[in-house]
């Protein structure tokens, strides 16, 4: 993916600008699938997103992460603007 394609996709998530970069309304977040040389990882709830030339700084609440953003081949968002977070039976 490209730097712009991402930014669209938090921009429809609802990502807006702070200090620290993009964050997302509460109750959502996202996941970045990233694969590279036949190699891939999910990297699950993050919150807060920044760019720095061809990298995409990431932060959920239990890591920090750097990320190419070329790597980067999907987008997932969960609990975006508009829609009702999910939360699986039992679970408040």
């Amino acid at each position: 993916m490209t730097r712009d394609q991402i930014e669209a996709i938090l921009k429809n998530a609802g990502a807006t600008a702070d200090k620290d970069g993009q964050s997302f309304p509460e109750g959502s977040n996202v996941t970045f699938h990233v694969a590279h040389d036949g190699a891939s990882l999910s990297f699950q709830k993050i919150e807060n997103v920044r760019f720095d030339g061809e990298l995409a700084y990431a932060k959920s609440a239990k890591q920090s992460l750097a990320l190419a953003i070329s790597d980067v081949f999907a987008v997932a968002i969960e609990g975006a603007s508009g829609q009702p977070v999910r939360r699986p039976a039992g679970f408040l």
